[in-house]
């Protein structure tokens, strides 16, 4: 998908354990116009733009991984930035 003018992104940077969860479930952004390809190259060391559509798709791997006991509280954290970026976006 390309960007529009009008679209903004979000910048948001993952702690190295947040990120490793990610990076461990990049298999369920496959259709996520290179999502996947971005968030396993990603080393934790800067933040990185996300559009709504970026962050939709992580919204779903991550509340996949909230039903996990052992990756909840990681996963919870992860949703937390998820929600600020919308919420950066919708107050543009």
């Amino acid at each position: 998908m390309k960007p529009g003018k009008n679209d903004i992104k979000a910048e948001i940077k993952f702690e190295i354990d947040e990120l490793e969860l990610l990076q461990e479930n990049t298999w369920q952004m496959a259709e996520s116009f290179g999502l996947d390809m971005r968030i396993a190259n990603l080393t934790g060391k800067r933040k990185v733009g996300f559009y709504s559509w970026d962050l939709d798709c992580l919204e779903c791997v991550v509340s996949n991984l909230q039903q996990s006991p052992k990756d909840k509280e990681v996963a919870d954290r992860i949703a937390m930035k998820i929600e600020e970026g919308y919420n950066f976006i919708n107050e543009k």
